[in-house]
């Protein structure tokens, strides 16, 4: 197996989708997601890293970089979210995810960006533990009504 780490491009829009949305009830939303990652990566605002055995990818992860303003104590405007972290089912276990998401936090330091959140499944949290992520409060959200075209 020889494996090798590159940087995503806008090509890769269907693969991270996929990746986002791996179940056949999620197929519709696949194109719409490609869309968006192509652009967010053609505009420095996906971050992403594949990992090939030869011509397949068999794992994946990306960061979307967030302009959030200084905040008080952090006058850094910028933050980064992981998402899309997919590793091939045959091919868990191995160290890949960790490889990913190592090299997305070397890519959003590099850019100054200091602060890092996820979402994780409970499956993955000893993982993201270990790379000095802490666990926190329930995140809250409100899914507010659409404007009205007038």
């Amino acid at each position: 197996m020889t494996l090798t780490l590159r940087p995503v491009t806008p090509a890769d829009a269907h693969t991270i989708a996929a990746h986002r949305y791996p179940d056949a009830r999620d197929l519709p939303e696949r194109p719409v997601y490609a869309a968006w990652v192509a652009e967010a990566i053609k505009g420095g605002l996906y971050l992403g890293f594949v990992l090939e055995d030869g011509a397949e990818v068999i794992a994946g992860a990306g960061v979307t970089l967030l302009h959030w303003g200084p905040t008080r104590g952090d006058p850094q405007p910028w933050r980064a979210r992981v998402v899309n972290v997919w590793t091939h089912p045959d091919c868990r276990r191995a160290g890949h995810a960790r490889t990913l998401v190592t090299a997305c936090l070397d890519a959003v330091r590099s850019r100054g960006i200091t602060r890092v959140s996820l979402g994780s499944s409970d499956m993955a949290c000893s993982l993201y533990e270990a790379l000095g992520f802490t666990p926190s409060a329930h995140e809250m959200t409100r899914t507010l009504p659409a404007a009205q075209a007038e």
